[in-house]
């Protein structure tokens, strides 16, 4: 079972165009900060980011916003958030926003999304972390790329264990149920970091 006192979320820095995918991400930042779920995302106050955040501050919900510094200087950072981390680069961005996190969630988004999905599930996959990662399937937004993962799978490029791994659902409470009673995967002794 897996403690969930932090969730890393991972979304868009644009709002889109489907209205249910921004109630939707307010709504996850009030039930997270309802349940005292500790939200770690990218300090944007722009985007679906920003509806996120602006959720669970409305509910008193603790926010830390990690964000590069180069991103900063782009006057996208929320400037109301209880805790900042300034970083110097996206790689340190994304290691700090792994260890403060007890697990990860993507909503809807871009390519950055996506970009930092697939790392920490490649992560997960490799032992290098045994934390829930959950995909919020808000409008069916998502079903196309499970499409193309079971098509990795049918195709032999992934073993459907990896695949199993993304847990999905298109309710928040199903979610985050279904992510507190993830189970660490039993990992290949030659995957172990200690090589033991």
């Amino acid at each position: 079972m897996s403690e969930l006192k932090s969730i890393c979320v991972f979304c868009g820095s644009s709002e889109g165009n489907d209205e249910a995918i921004i109630q939707e991400a307010q709504l996850l930042g009030q039930t997270m900060a309802r349940r005292q779920i500790a939200l770690v995302y990218g300090a944007a106050h722009i985007g679906v980011m920003g509806v996120l955040a602006e959720g669970a501050l409305q509910e008193k919900g603790h926010v830390i916003g990690v964000i590069p510094e180069f991103l900063k200087k782009k006057e996208v950072v929320h400037l109301g958030l209880p805790e900042l981390i300034t970083t110097e680069n996206m790689h340190q961005r994304k290691m700090k926003m792994h260890d403060l996190s007890d697990g990860f969630i993507a909503l809807p988004g871009g390519m950055g999304t996506l970009e930092e999905l697939f790392e920490i599930l490649t992560w997960l996959q490799l032992g290098l972390h045994a934390k829930p990662i959950g995909l919020l399937n808000t409008s069916n937004f998502f079903d196309p790329l499970l499409e193309q993962l079971e098509l990795m799978v049918k195709k032999g490029f992934l073993k459907y264990d990896n695949y199993a791994l993304l847990l999905v659902d298109e309710t928040i409470e199903g979610l985050l149920d279904k992510m507190g009673g993830f189970k660490r995967p039993e990992v290949p002794k030659w995957l172990n970091p200690d090589r033991t």
